[in-house]
């Protein structure tokens, strides 16, 4: 990869992320860049999938080699949710909600007309990370 300057990337922490990979890439359309798997042969210690354009980074949970060093685990659930949404500009909010959906990301508000001329809804994924999608209305840009 090269060095994207002027891009930030994200770095989810999730519980299983092999099936995270799966996950994104049904719910989000994502293409897996690449993996690495951890000693372990279970868990990943990073991976890169390309959503919607940009790059994102996941691994698995480990709470024993994590940055903060206290051990404690720090994917979503484990922290009691997570403050931060991730945002995907798509073509059809709409049907951008439904293949999340049937992909088992749970809505948290479906898809509407937004004030600020968007559609816009909100997802959480099956590992806690939110989700907003959006598309500009008809006459708005």
């Amino acid at each position: 990869m090269d060095n994207q300057t002027g891009t930030i990337i994200p770095h989810l922490v999730v519980n299983d992320a092999a099936a995270a990979i799966a996950f994104y890439s049904q719910a989000l359309g994502a293409v897996e860049i690449m993996r690495v798997p951890a000693d372990d042969g279970q868990r990943l210690m990073h991976a890169a999938l390309e959503i919607n354009g940009a790059t994102l980074y996941l691994r698995d949970d480990f709470p024993d080699a994590c940055p903060t060093g206290d051990g404690e685990p720090s994917t979503p659930q484990a922290l009691g949710g997570s403050p931060v949404t991730m945002h995907l500009p798509v073509a059809d909010c709409d049907a951008a909600v439904e293949r999340a959906s049937r992909a088992g990301a749970t809505v948290l508000m479906p898809p509407e007309d937004a004030f600020w001329g968007d559609r816009f809804a909100v997802v959480v994924d099956p590992y806690g990370h939110y989700w907003s999608f959006a598309h500009p209305l008809e006459g708005q840009t």
